[in-house]
């Protein structure tokens, strides 16, 4: 690999910088979030990312980075790499479930804090129709948009679209523009790559993005912890051809059926549904697949076992078991 830093979006360097680090976290938190002038998080203090139900019939999942502030605002942070539509319902599954576990059976709703959920995409895809890479999303009135009912605040920032926008030197959005260290850190998200040989002088001259600099050093970090980075990459980009694959192939089944009206509408309906199925299902072996084998490379390194479930996600019955 060439350059001196790592790429800070990877799940291992992510992870590592922000789930790991309550400074570096209520930074981003605090430059990318739209909190009330006044009500900026000044302490955080991290939860556990797997968000478990309460049955075990129910779906089970884990999140990059959950924190909330002491006895306040529950925040979940995630960084998706390959975009698709069942991220949103994903999202406010989370959300939703990050509410439902602050209280207990004998508790009352007074007691529940609002929860914010800031997401990350490093992918098009999300809303082609805008050029806008900042999407803040509350339950409003739909009437009177700005009666809000507190509770739960989704935020999508699309990372190519920034990119895009500050190279071509285009406004920034209002909740941007007014904040130089959400600028900082999305350039740290855009501008670090595995060819980084050298900095910009402005992200190291900031205490917080020099300090997730010095956390994502190339030269840091185990040869099983770059094997792991590398396959994680092998992953994303795999899943990235399989999915692009999957929709020409569709495109294309789509086309020559649709000249058999009544019966070709029915299977074309029958085949998107089962494409949307395998392809879930796919995705869900691939990155099962992808985290076994980060797994087994952390594990000959001797890394310690509840690390490595919090990297990959894997239960530690399923690394022992390895």
């Amino acid at each position: 690999m060439k350059g001196k830093y790592l790429n800070p979006k990877a799940d291992l360097t992510f992870k590592k910088i922000f789930g790991e680090h309550p400074d570096l976290v209520m930074s981003l938190l605090n430059a990318l979030l739209p909190l009330d002038e006044g009500k900026q998080i000044d302490s955080v203090e991290y939860l556990t990312p797997e968000l478990v139900p309460e049955t075990p019939l129910k779906k089970n999942s884990i999140v990059d980075v959950r924190c909330h502030e002491t006895g306040g605002r529950h925040f979940i942070v995630e960084m998706q790499m390959n975009w698709n539509d069942e991220f949103k319902q994903r999202v406010v599954l989370n959300a939703s479930k990050a509410v439902v576990k602050q209280l207990d059976a004998n508790e009352t709703y007074d007691l529940l804090q609002p929860v914010y959920s800031l997401n990350l995409i490093n992918d098009t895809g999300f809303d082609s129709a805008l050029d806008d890479f900042y999407h803040d999303y509350a339950i409003v009135n739909v009437a009177h948009t700005d009666r809000i009912i507190e509770g739960l605040r989704f935020v999508f920032v699309e990372l190519p679209k920034f990119f895009t926008s500050k190279q071509q030197g285009l406004r920034m959005p209002s909740p941007i523009a007014m904040k130089k260290m959400a600028v900082l850190w999305l350039r740290f998200l855009t501008e670090i790559g595995k060819n980084t040989e050298e900095a910009p002088a402005e992200l190291l001259e900031n205490p917080n993005t020099c300090k997730a600099l010095k956390i994502i050093e190339k030269a840091a970090y185990t040869e099983g912890q770059l094997l792991a980075y590398e396959e994680f990459w092998d992953a994303v980009n795999n899943e990235r051809v399989a999915v692009k694959g999957g929709y020409k192939k569709g495109f294309n089944a789509g086309l020559a059926e649709g000249h058999a009206e009544g019966f070709a509408i029915g299977k074309e309906e029958g085949r998107a549904e089962g494409r949307a199925e395998g392809r879930a299902e796919g995705r869900a072996e691939g990155e099962l697949h992808a985290a076994t084998e980060q797994a087994r490379r952390m594990k000959a390194d001797n890394m310690p076992v509840e690390l490595i479930a919090k990297y990959t996600g894997l239960t530690p019955q399923q690394i022992e078991q390895l």
